[in-house]
């Protein structure tokens, strides 16, 4: 009798947290991704659209979430129309790149979450390009209805190898660094 009661209370505390979580979906029209990819000449910096997203939290504090990736959308905002735009676009969704007509979404689940105090969360995640899934880690903010972060993805641990130092010789200025930048502002 003991443990049915035991089994009920620890039922009942799984409820009541499930329960107790809200999920806010993130509105894909407000919340974006800007990258940054920089070679040994310069740089090149643009956005990629989210699919869909989700942010759970008990009360005002985060407990998870989910995003979706539209790599279709990958767009250069530092070069105009005509002045090899649309080359570089079509690079970066090739096969040398992100094969996005394979590979059309990646995906970011959270996995660990640790609060470090007034809104800051230290979060752990599963980053999945080209069906590739590796762990990143990076502190986001959460005030009020935003969320905003910034790390580096060190895309050679995705296959992304080309133009790398570290996989090819003699490329000189040619070379392009292993890790972009991403910079994410989240709306819910």
């Amino acid at each position: 009798m003991k443990n049915l009661k035991t089994i009920a209370i620890a039922l009942l505390l799984v409820v009541s947290t499930a329960v107790n979580a809200q999920n806010k979906k993130i509105d894909v029209k407000k919340s974006n991704i800007e990258w940054v990819g920089k070679k040994v000449t310069g740089q090149h910096n643009g956005t990629i659209n989210f699919s869909e997203g989700t942010l759970v939290f008990k009360g005002k504090t985060l407990k998870g979430g989910n995003f979706t990736v539209d790599m279709t959308s990958i767009n250069t905002t530092d070069l105009e129309a005509g002045k090899g735009k649309e080359k570089l676009d079509g690079h970066l969704k090739a096969d040398d790149f992100f094969g996005v007509e394979k590979y059309p979404t990646a995906t970011l689940v959270f996995k660990t979450i640790s609060g470090k105090g007034n809104g800051l969360y230290k979060i752990t995640a599963d980053l999945k390009i080209k069906d590739v899934t590796e762990k990143v880690s990076f502190d986001l903010t959460v005030k009020g209805n935003t969320a905003t972060t910034s790390f580096k993805v060190n895309r050679t641990k995705y296959g992304i190898k080309y133009g790398s130092g570290s996989f090819f010789d003699n490329l000189g200025d040619k070379t392009i660094n292993d890790d972009f930048d991403l910079t994410v502002n989240l709306q819910f």
